[in-house]
C-alpha cells in the first residue's frame, strides 16, 4: 500500500504551504488524482484520516479527491479515447502508437482554510 507513503508527502507540502500562508489549521485538501495513477482512492482516504488526525494543523481536516478520466492520443489518426475502455490500442485505427495525454496525475490542486484560521 503505497498510499500512506503518499499520505505523508501530501501532509508536508500541506503544511510548508499552510505555514509560509500564516494558516494554524488546515479545513480541506482537494487533489486531482488519475483513474490510471495506481492509487485506490478509498485507501488514500484512510490513510488521510490516519495521518491527519496526529497534526494539530490537519486534525478534521476533510481529503476531497477529484477523479481525472484517462485519456490517450493516437499518434497515427490522431484520436483521443478513454484508456480504462480501450488501453493502449486505438479503437479508431487500431494502431498502437499511443500515448497516455492525462489521467496519471496525483495532484494537490487546493488547500482550504477557514477565514478565521
Amino acid at each position: 500500500m503505497h498510499e500512506l507513503g503518499i499520505v505523508f508527502y501530501i501532509i508536508r507540502d500541506v503544511k510548508e504551504a499552510a505555514q509560509a500562508n500564516g494558516v494554524g489549521h488546515v479545513d480541506a485538501v482537494v487533489m486531482d488524482i488519475g483513474e490510471v495513477s495506481t492509487i485506490i482512492p478509498d485507501y488514500l482516504q484512510d490513510c488521510w484520516r490516519w495521518a491527519a488526525d496526529k497534526e494539530d494543523m490537519l486534525r478534521g481536516c476533510e481529503l476531497k479527491i477529484n477523479t481525472i478520466n484517462a485519456v490517450t492520443r493516437c499518434g497515427d489518426c490522431g484520436a483521443e479515447y478513454g484508456t480504462v475502455e480501450h488501453g493502449k490500442t486505438c479503437p479508431v485505427c487500431q494502431s498502437a502508437n499511443t500515448w497516455l495525454i492525462r489521467g496519471n496525475e496525483v495532484e494537490i490542486k487546493e488547500i482550504q482554510v477557514n477565514d478565521n484560521n
